[in-house]
């Protein structure tokens, strides 16, 4: 079967319908978070059930990079290179300095402890962008069953000059993936409500981002179909690539479907990276798998 299906003429030139998928690994119970390291040519991610992150290396293949995680799930890196970690369990938002200690940037919001900080993104201006739906406190299947303390699933700036957090979106049921348009005038914020209730969101909503972090519009980006947005991230022509039920589903700005890579399992996560940033890493389900494309991602790597 062909890992590329064209919706529209411009795929095209994004994808290659020849280029292959290509497993790189196999084992996770659920795979998330994936971030890439140009300078050390590797991949890291989450399994969060099994409290791991993992680290791939090209031409070395795949070893735990941390275990316990704290139950780790998003990842990013800031703009000074290092790793910024979403962790369930810690109900945090952490970053590991170059030393290898960990820095928390973010544990509690009005004195109140978060829920369990999803995805995360940081801006140019060194802002840490992140999600906190109650994934990780609704069992012991993904971190520890608890009460919200806060009693909603918000979405949260870390101010870059104090650390002040602030909470920037605060009508969505499960906020998830989060993204920057390439000039970081839009934010993309995934709502995956239906994955708790029949009917719930399964859509991006997209923000204009405004002074000191303010964010306006929230209009309904586009609905996925089958699954849902779990992650995602730009390329650099503002194409978004989202994760889906049936692999990973590929929109132009305006929102209309282009193409989509068909992958054998439910895709939550998806990094740019690879030689020049073309290629796609997908974490899904038990899976790492990647594809080379012919467009780079917006995003550092």
């Amino acid at each position: 079967m062909a890992s590329i299906e064209v919706h529209d003429e411009r795929f095209r030139i994004l994808a290659d319908e020849n280029a292959p998928l290509r497993k790189l690994f196999g084992g996770t119970v659920w795979a998330e978070g994936p971030v890439y390291f140009s300078d050390a040519r590797m991949l890291l991610w989450s399994d969060i059930p099994n409290n791991r992150m993992l680290r791939w290396v090209d031409g070395l293949g795949t070893d735990e990079f941390r275990r316990p995680s704290n139950f780790s799930n998003g990842n990013t890196r800031d703009r000074e290179g290092r790793l910024v970690t979403c962790e369930h369990l810690g109900r945090r938002v952490s970053r590991t300095e170059h030393d290898g200690t960990i820095t928390v940037l973010a544990d509690r919001y009005q004195g109140k402890r978060l829920n369990s900080p999803n995805d995360v993104v940081v801006k140019s201006d060194g802002s840490v962008w992140f999600t906190d739906p109650d994934y990780g406190i609704m069992s012991n299947f993904e971190g520890k069953k608890s009460e919200s303390e806060i009693g909603k699933n918000l979405v949260y700036r870390i101010d870059p000059s104090n650390g002040r957090v602030d909470a920037v979106c605060d009508d969505f049921d499960k906020p998830n993936g989060l993204a920057f348009s390439p000039d970081e005038k839009l934010l993309y914020i995934a709502d995956t409500g239906h994955s708790e209730r029949e009917g719930g969101a399964h859509h991006i909503r997209v923000f204009t981002v405004g002074e000191g972090g303010h964010l306006s519009g929230g209009t309904v980006f586009t609905e996925i179909k089958p699954g849902l947005a779990d992650g995602f991230r730009a390329d650099v022509e503002g194409n978004i690539w989202t994760s889906a039920g049936d692999g990973v589903h590929c929109y132009d700005p305006a929102g209309r479907l282009l193409g989509k890579v068909l992958v054998p399992e439910v895709v939550a996560n998806v990094a740019f990276g690879g030689e020049g940033g073309r290629t796609l890493f997908i974490a899904a389900s038990t899976s790492l798998y990647a594809i080379a494309l012919s467009v780079r991602g917006a995003a550092r790597t």
